[in-house]
Formats: C-alpha cells, structure tokens, sequence
C-alpha cells in the first residue's frame, strides 16, 4: 500500500488489518515497487500523486514484477485520462479519494472472500468508483 500521507496508509492498513491480512506500507512509489520484488503481493494500493515515483509509474513496474498483483489507483483527481493510463497499465480498480470508510471495508472484504474461494475476476475496466 502506497500512498504520501499518512493517514490514508494508517486507515487502509487498519481495514486490512481487521480482515486478517498482512499490510507492507510505502510512502512512495520506490518504496512499493521494492515491496512488490520482495513478497510479490495478491493487492497494491497505489496513490497516483507522490514524490519520488508516481503510482501510474510504480504501476507500470509493478505488473513487469509481479503480473498476478490485482493493483488499485487511489487519487483524489480522477479523470478519464488518470483512469485510461491506468486501465493500459494492467489496473483493476480506481478509488476516488477521499473515500467512504463504509463503503471501502464491505469492498476489501469482499474481494478477499472471493480471492480465497477462487472466484475472484478482476474488472476489465478500471470503473468502480468509491465516493465519500
């Protein structure tokens, strides 16, 4: 999980952490790409606006890595051209910041519910939206 501000990886990682999953957390795109050769992960969260390398990048690099990630874009300035760069990079899903913390936790669980029963299918689109 990816993101400059440390809020957003504390609340994320909390989430996750309730579920039951083990979180990595980076304060860049560097450091989650060095996560990402590391463990290899099944889900990234990356922001798309921080310093030293930005999420569209670190995604990039992340699906030369690790194809099998499932990665998510968070940004705070969704656009059709954020969201296609995504899409072209290999993204499943696009969060909207800021986002719901009751909308966010029903959609993490459900992915992992999904994931441990072998029916988890990413969206060809990068077209779920979470609105706060």
């Amino acid at each position: 999980m990816a993101d400059d501000h440390l809020g957003i990886r504390r609340l994320l990682s909390t989430i996750m952490e309730e579920i039951g999953y083990e979180v990595r957390l980076a304060e860049n795109g560097l450091e989650a790409v060095e996560a990402v050769k590391e463990r290899h992960p099944h889900l990234a969260f990356l922001d798309v606006c921080m310093p030293a390398m930005n999420g569209l990048q670190a995604l990039g690099r992340i699906k030369e890595i690790s194809p099998e990630t499932t990665v998510v874009i968070m940004t705070a300035y969704i656009s059709n051209q954020v969201v296609s760069e995504a899409m072209e990079k290999g993204a499943s899903f696009c969060i909207s910041k800021p986002f719901d913390i009751n909308k966010t936790r029903p959609f993490l669980q459900k992915y992992f519910e999904e994931e441990e029963y072998g029916n988890y299918y990413p969206l060809n689109t990068c077209s779920l939206t979470l609105l706060g």
